[in-house]
């Protein structure tokens, strides 16, 4: 669900702006060039998925500000580094049995 969510570009580009901090959705649509009901619609998949949390500031009800959930980021790097070190073995593997073959 959270790769899901990650391979729009837009959201993408949520996440990389909830990196530098939290923000309103206005300033997210703005920044990202989304109209505020686009915008709405990607904030509620990045919700959705984990990837995002909103609150509400208690002096401004109406409005919600949104930040980046960094505990569901660790868990797809968790996943690619698992992948990455699969992929090492492969290579090192395939690159012992070139060379042995090589020496025959």
């Amino acid at each position: 669900m959270v790769l899901g969510a990650l391979a729009d570009p837009t959201r993408q580009q949520v996440v990389q702006l909830l990196s530098q901090g939290p923000q309103r959705a206005g300033r997210l649509a703005s920044a990202s060039g989304a109209s505020a009901p686009t915008m709405s619609r990607h904030l509620r998949v990045l919700l959705e998925a984990g990837i995002v949390a909103d609150e509400r500031p208690a002096q401004d009800a109406r409005g919600r500000v949104f930040r980046l959930r960094p505990e569901s980021i660790v868990a797809v790097q968790a996943w690619l580094d698992q992948l990455q070190a699969h992929g090492d073995e492969q290579l090192a593997s395939f690159k012992r049995h070139v060379e042995g073959r090589g020496t025959t």
